[in-house]
């Protein structure tokens, strides 16, 4: 349910919003344990991404390192390669 909950901090281009909107997304669901929220608890279900997307989006615009930014290209081949391993080549 979290495989969209990836780092998004140090990297060259910067997360966008979407990707930290898609991040934040699925930790609510995580939390709330709902795919879809029903029609009582939609309104609840949004403000909490939301509110998970903005203090998400601060906290990325705030933290500070020394080190070189991330390379999207190369996280994902390493990315690929622990799926291979862990899977298998299918």
């Amino acid at each position: 349910m979290c495989r969209n909950i990836k780092i998004l901090f140090n990297f060259d281009p910067p997360a966008t919003s979407d990707e930290v909107r898609a991040s934040s997304l699925q930790f609510v669901r995580k939390l709330s344990g709902m795919n879809k929220p029903s029609k009582a608890n939609e309104g609840a279900f949004h403000l909490a991404v939301e509110r998970v997307a903005a203090a998400a989006q601060e906290m990325l615009n705030t933290l500070v390192t020394q080190a070189a930014p991330r390379n999207r290209e190369v996280e994902a081949a390493r990315a690929k390669e622990r799926s291979a391993l862990r899977f298998g080549n299918r």
